[in-house]
């Protein structure tokens, strides 16, 4: 099984995220979109898992200690490595200090569990799309440069999930394993 920890988006952030990938679809630069519907934050991509460890990683997930909810703004446009040699178009999040502090915490319940820790230290970005080739990437960043805002929306994150990714033909599917809430009741 192949595994990630992540949160999901509103129904809102997603809307507006799918209307700026239809509109920069329109630019044809050669990049791999990712679906809308399938966005969401990771917290910690896990990877491979066979599957009789699954009951284990989920009580792991139980004990995290959970930080309350946290407050998540999509904002801003940006490429990994950089502008000029992209391989990745990403929307900035701006999040309360709870968020880095969670995924702190996934990462050191899971790893006595032999899922090895980030060395890099968790950076919370939306990836957009991936570049397959630069090609007419001056007309991506023209559409870019003539957006009227690069707001995308503001919401509370009240859970965290556990995601299982598929890859198929049309892209990575992703099923919902187990809601974690961000508050004990």
């Amino acid at each position: 099984m192949r595994l990630f920890v992540a949160l999901e988006l509103s129904e809102a952030v997603r809307a507006a995220l799918a209307e700026l990938v239809g509109r920069l679809q329109r630019t044809s630069a050669d990049i791999r979109w990712a679906r809308p519907e399938g966005m969401h934050l990771t917290l910690k991509f896990i990877g491979e898992v066979a599957a009789e460890k699954l009951p284990r990683l989920r009580e792991a997930l139980g004990q995290v200690p959970r930080p309350g909810p946290v407050e998540l703004d999509f904002s801003g446009l940006g490429y990994f490595p950089s502008e000029r040699r992209p391989r990745v178009l990403w929307v900035g999040v701006r999040a309360s200090s709870n968020l880095a502090e969670l995924a702190v915490q996934v990462e050191t319940t899971l790893e006595p569990l032999g899922i090895p820790c980030e060395k890099r230290a968790y950076v919370p970005h939306l990836t957009l799309g991936r570049f397959r080739s630069a090609s007419r990437l001056a007309r991506l960043q023209e559409e870019i440069a003539r957006l009227p805002a690069t707001e995308f929306g503001r919401f509370q994150a009240k859970e965290f999930i556990l995601f299982e990714s598929r890859l198929s033909p049309r892209g990575a599917e992703y099923s919902k394993l187990e809601h974690f809430p961000l508050v004990r009741p």
